[in-house]
């Protein structure tokens, strides 16, 4: 039995369990971080890094500091119908410096620099191969966990324990907090190729039962984000790449050459997906962050970016319980007041885009469309869809009056004069 003790206990290090165990460590916080998997994530993986997220790792000191060979900046965002019709363009550049654009890396770039910054700081031990097997309690209170390496038995002494380990969180069960567990019946194959020309623009086309995303990457390279029955990436592959090629050219006609770059299928990986929602995140001497507390639909490219906002805000927040040795349900949930607000909002318009999206109602289609059109030319509501995306607002972007005038129903006296939302706003 091997014994340790530290200030935080951190399980999971992914998205926002690796931010966290780095805000903590520059602020000198003693941390133990528990990865179950051998080392640091090598598969499929594209990230978008929306502008909040980029914050983040800026406030970290490393945004900076991502290669320009795995990186790729992108401005405009076209939404189109299937077949090729230009619905809507937004345009990252509207939005406050300096944050006023997407990032695009390459697989696991922006995650792989957040664990090599780890691994420099002395205050934090980051342990892979290690699985979390249960919370130690005194009182009532978690006061640390156990866990186990291979064939070690480890005992974990924290004043916090974490729970970053994703939507099927073992830390959320063994405190028993109840979560609606809900996987969509529909992921993502990702696939990425080598484009045969340039591609500076990201589009996304919505149709029947049918979305398409095409986000240039660095080294002109293209993801490609296709929506998919759950369960079936196997079928899919059965009846081999022509036919996948076929479908995508059905929906984009002028990226035939692009899809024909696809040429093996371990260009490609399935991406499931799944909500969360939980009654609380905190309880006495532990809390949970990111996807174990709130997955949501990767529809509304927030859900890494708001485990990271999670990890910087409870990094906030633990020197104070620290400093007061006040580790209750109480003063941590000063955390979850902060950020459900944002994750709420964030969730429900997710599901609604999708609904909306990849709707088979010709009716909805018809709206959908006409929403789209709408934004395109009213410069108010597009700037609020672009803030909401890009991670800098908490509250919804439409009010029914705006829900009204999106659908050509009411006119909008204010379409072309947009607002200006100054990062963190709501």
């Amino acid at each position: 039995m091997r014994s340790e003790e530290t200030d935080i206990a951190v399980v999971g290090a992914g998205g926002g369990g690796a931010v966290l165990a780095l805000a903590l460590a520059q602020k000198g916080i003693k941390t133990i971080v528990l990865e179950q998997a051998p080392g640091p994530p090598q598969g499929l993986r594209g990230e978008i890094l929306q502008p909040n997220g980029q914050r983040v790792l800026d406030q970290l000191g490393l945004l900076n500091q991502l290669p320009d060979d795995a990186t790729r900046t992108v401005r405009r965002f076209h939404f189109c119908k299937v077949g090729g019709e230009r619905l809507c363009t937004v345009d990252y550049g509207d939005l406050p410096a300096p944050y006023n654009r997407a990032v695009v890396t390459l697989p696991n770039v922006a995650h792989h620099a957040i664990l090599d910054a780890i691994q420099t700081q002395p205050s934090v031990a980051l342990w892979y191969g290690v699985a979390f097997t249960g919370l130690l309690k005194e009182n009532g209170r978690v006061v640390g966990l156990t866990a186990k390496k291979r064939t070690e038995e480890i005992t974990i002494k924290a004043k916090v324990v974490v729970g970053a380990d994703g939507a099927f969180s073992k830390v959320r069960q063994a405190l028993q907090i109840p979560a609606d567990l809900y996987l969509y019946p529909q992921g993502y194959l990702i696939a990425i190729v080598d484009a045969p020309t340039p591609v500076t623009e990201a589009k996304y086309f919505v149709g029947k039962r049918t979305i398409l995303g095409m986000f240039p990457a660095a080294g002109n390279k293209v993801y490609l984000f296709y929506m998919i029955d759950t369960g079936s990436y196997d079928r899919v592959k059965s009846q081999g790449l022509p036919a996948l090629q076929q479908a995508w050219t059905a929906i984009d006609p002028s990226s035939e050459m692009l899809f024909r770059a696809l040429t093996d299928w371990s260009q490609t990986a399935f991406m499931p997906t799944g909500r969360v929602r939980t009654p609380t995140w905190v309880a006495d001497g532990a809390v949970l962050i990111g996807d174990a507390a709130h997955a949501m639909n990767p529809h509304a490219s927030q859900g890494r970016m708001q485990a990271m906002v999670d990890a910087m805000t409870l990094a906030d927040l633990l020197p104070e319980c620290l400093a007061s040795q006040d580790y209750s349900a109480e003063r941590l949930k000063r955390f979850e007041l902060t950020r459900r607000p944002q994750i709420t909002m964030l969730q429900r318009l997710a599901d609604e885009q999708v609904l909306f999206w990849n709707t088979a109602n010709p009716m909805v289609a018809f709206l959908r469309d006409r929403v789209f059109r709408t934004l395109d030319r009213n410069e108010r509501l597009r700037y609020r869809v672009l803030s909401t995306t890009a991670g800098l607002r908490s509250t919804p972007p439409f009010g029914m009056a705006d829900r009204l005038m999106a659908a050509g129903f009411l006119p909008d006296p204010a379409a072309h004069v947009p607002e200006r939302t100054a990062p963190g706003a709501g």
